[in-house]
């Protein structure tokens, strides 16, 4: 069975959550995802493994509790055990060597892009990592995307800490600084509204943008089609066909009216977005 052996609120409505899991443990990867059922009626819940250790045989998820399923899953005791913890499913993030590699995490977006920060510090990549949330109440892990980081920038849309402003302002001006040719990735995950202006950003200096499609994911096996995104010409799945993709590829219109019938979140990111952009 797997166990909940830690559970805490983070920030308001984010918790993290260690599970005793030797046999998934030894198998993710950076940028793999879980399907977590917390009793036999329950949903099935896709969430992106934030932390892993072999040794230790844990996987550490954030879960951002929003309706039925995910509240009952974070008020769940610890020591209870899971009805079902499928995993890791989706393709591992491409973890190499590319030099200076700049990550950039939106709201709960930073912890899926925790581990692949480690991962790329870990195959010898310059890591810069830009963390974003609107207001200070909202950031978590900063001290530990910090940690596995040669720079950390942080901003909130209030400027109530880091500095005032979106996470695209300081994406441009490090890739300005650094000249684009010494750019070799840009991993973005957060919003889908804040990737889209992330890889709108990156695409005029032609700097290689991964994205984590994290959209409606149900049954993790593809066979629902709750996740489908165009990717270039291609009607492709989330689940079983990334979860990341080439941010300069994405229908961006096509995910983010698909995303507001179904994300309340989204609605309030893609209005800010807007209107900090100057868009009508």
């Amino acid at each position: 069975m797997t166990k909940i052996i830690e559970l805490k609120e983070l920030v308001k409505d984010i918790y993290e959550m260690v599970i005793d899991e030797p046999f998934v443990s030894k198998k993710a990867r950076a940028g793999h995802f879980v399907v977590v059922m917390p009793d036999e009626k329950g949903e099935r819940i896709p969430l992106t493994v934030a932390d892993y250790d072999a040794e230790k045989g844990t996987i550490t998820l954030v879960i951002m509790a929003v309706g039925t399923s995910t509240r009952k899953l974070v008020n769940l005791d610890i020591g209870t055990n899971l009805h079902a913890f499928l995993g890791p499913l989706g393709h591992a993030s491409e973890v190499e060597n590319y030099g200076t590699v700049i990550m950039v995490a939106g709201g709960v977006g930073t912890a899926p892009i925790y581990p692949i920060a480690k991962a790329l510090k870990a195959a010898g990549n310059r890591v810069i990592s830009i963390q974003g949330a609107r207001n200070k109440n909202l950031l978590f892990w900063t001290e530990k995307l910090a940690s596995v980081s040669d720079e950390h920038i942080v901003c909130t849309d209030d400027g109530s800490f880091g500095r005032k402003g979106l996470v695209t302002e300081p994406l441009k001006e490090i890739i300005e600084r650094e000249g684009k040719e010494n750019i070799g990735c840009v991993f973005s995950i957060g919003p889908a509204i804040m990737m889209k202006f992330c890889a709108l950003t990156t695409k005029p200096f032609e700097v290689k943008t991964i994205v984590s499609l994290n959209s409606i994911m149900i049954d993790g096996t593809g066979m629902c089609g709750g996740c489908r995104v165009k990717i270039g010409e291609e009607t492709l799945f989330t689940c079983v066909d990334g979860p990341e993709f080439d941010g300069h590829l994405v229908d961006w219109d096509l995910l983010l009216s698909r995303h507001k019938l179904y994300h309340k979140e989204e609605k309030c990111s893609l209005d800010s977005y807007m209107e900090k952009e100057g868009i009508q």
